[in-house]
């Protein structure tokens, strides 16, 4: 149960007491809220009383009469309001006239309690500021941890760019300052490291692209009739030459056409991300099977290798950002740790699921279902 923090500010001893009796007891469950709300009550006879109990403790509520011994009730409001005290002022009256009203909301009360007032009147005033503070605050930690995720990924992202970058530049240095003579082979091999690092900052800054795009949804999604042995093929050939450099036979098993309503763009990224994974993580020598097919509503795909394969603590882990498995098999394997994050993505926006069968050391199966959109 949450407690909110709430201050009667009245110069009756009898109302504030009329007040605590309702609401010492009374809690509720707000719409879309996990927890019940109940209430820690504070009170003050006069203005400048409750402006020390404001400086002191943090308040969400306070219900403000208007007419008071030291300052009026309106000109308590512009204090808390000045002061920027976080919390919502319920203005309470027994001169209930529109003018006094108007005068008090534009003073900065959230809602209006005419006296005399009912316990149910009441408890429906407090329900209504409570539910907005609730609110406020579910906002208020979402853009905490919205800050929280950024400062994340720019550090991790800072991190990924200065390893390249300082390998690159003490390379153009060296070749600079001729400090290997004229030993070429040697300079030509600082060449094709240097330009290995960049061919993983592009692949690292490519994929931010990707994972951009697919998140904020700013993208406009090219719906139409794909034909999904098309695009495996496709991407089959784009990995070709990783694929023979280390050897690896690359299969697909398909139906000739394997239609799904789907952006064209989307596939593309996803074959690229399952079927690039499965062969630099793979073996020498190793096999990649790329298996399609259809049932009722969805299609299934099927992409299985002979590679490192994953731990068991490993694989709850793999589909978030910049998370990426280090261990003995992997080292000295550039990536970006996108891949699998974007690939979940992509799988989400077609209502599907994706699931991974894995052996540490032996290989790994992904099984993804797409439903048609």
């Amino acid at each position: 149960m949450q407690k909110l923090n709430l201050l009667i500010i009245d110069d009756e001893q009898g109302l504030r007491y009329g007040i605590v009796r309702t609401l010492r007891d009374f809690s509720f469950k707000p719409d879309e809220y996990d927890d019940e709300v109940s209430f820690q009550i504070s009170e003050a006879g006069t203005g400048q009383e409750a402006l020390a109990i404001m400086d002191k403790q943090e308040l969400d509520i306070a219900l403000v009469d208007y007419k008071l011994p030291d300052i009026n009730g309106v000109e308590l409001l512009n204090i808390i309001r000045e002061k920027k005290y976080n919390l919502l002022s319920v203005f309470i009256t027994a001169y209930a006239s529109l003018d006094v009203a108007v005068c008090a909301t534009r003073n900065g009360a959230y809602d209006f309690l005419a006296k005399p007032f009912s316990p149910d009147e009441l408890k429906n005033v407090i329900r209504k500021a409570s539910s907005r503070i609730i609110l406020q605050k579910k906002a208020k930690k979402l853009e905490e941890e919205k800050k929280l995720i950024r400062f994340e990924f720019l550090s991790v992202l800072s991190h990924e760019l200065k390893a390249p970058l300082n390998a690159i530049e003490s390379y153009l240095r060296i070749i600079e300052s001729r400090i290997s003579g004229e030993d070429i082979a040697s300079y030509e091999k600082m060449i094709k490291r240097s330009l290995e690092r960049v061919e993983g900052m592009k692949k690292l800054i490519f994929d931010l692209l990707d994972l951009t795009r697919i998140e904020s949804g700013q993208k406009k999604r090219m719906i139409s009739p794909v034909n999904l042995q098309e695009a495996a093929s496709k991407s089959i050939e784009t990995y070709q030459s990783m694929a023979s450099d280390k050897g690896i036979h690359v299969v697909l098993k398909s139906e000739k056409e394997i239609l799904i309503n789907a952006d064209a763009g989307e596939m593309e990224i996803l074959f690229n991300n399952l079927i690039s994974n499965a062969i630099k993580y793979n073996k020498d020598y190793g096999d990649v099977v790329i298996s399609l097919s259809k049932e009722n509503d969805a299609v299934k795909i099927t992409v299985e290798d002979t590679g490192i394969g994953f731990k068991d603590e490993e694989k709850s882990k793999i589909f978030k950002e910049f998370v990426r498995c280090r261990n003995e098999l992997t080292q000295g394997i550039e990536g970006s740790g996108l891949g699998l994050s974007i690939l979940s993505k992509l799988v989400k926006l077609y209502d599907g699921s994706i699931n991974l069968e894995s052996q540490f050391g032996k290989g790994s199966k992904f099984l993804i279902t797409l439903r048609k959109i």
